[in-house]
């Protein structure tokens, strides 16, 4: 497998403000070593992108929520919510 990704830090560097913040591009490859036929790797292939959660958790942008241990209380809930500008 072979994950690659466009990600701009410009904002994470504190260069710009305006940039965007994680990856705006992700592309993931697999090459398979096999004997099976185009069909049944065609199969295999359709299979993996309608039940791989990771893709589907990327894909569909899954809420997360994160909390500082100790204080009770929500820090992040859901990416809609979230900004990384002081």
């Amino acid at each position: 497998m072979r994950a690659e990704g466009d990600l701009d830090f410009r904002r994470t560097l504190g260069v710009d403000r305006d940039a965007p913040v994680g990856f705006r591009d992700i592309r993931l490859s697999f090459d398979l070593g096999s004997d099976a036929s185009e069909e049944d790797l065609a199969a295999l292939v359709a299979t993996t992108e309608r039940c791989w959660v990771v893709l589907h958790a990327l894909a569909g942008g899954v809420p997360v929520t994160t909390w500082q241990a100790g204080a009770g209380r929500t820090l992040l809930s859901g990416w809609g919510s979230w900004s990384c500008s002081p």
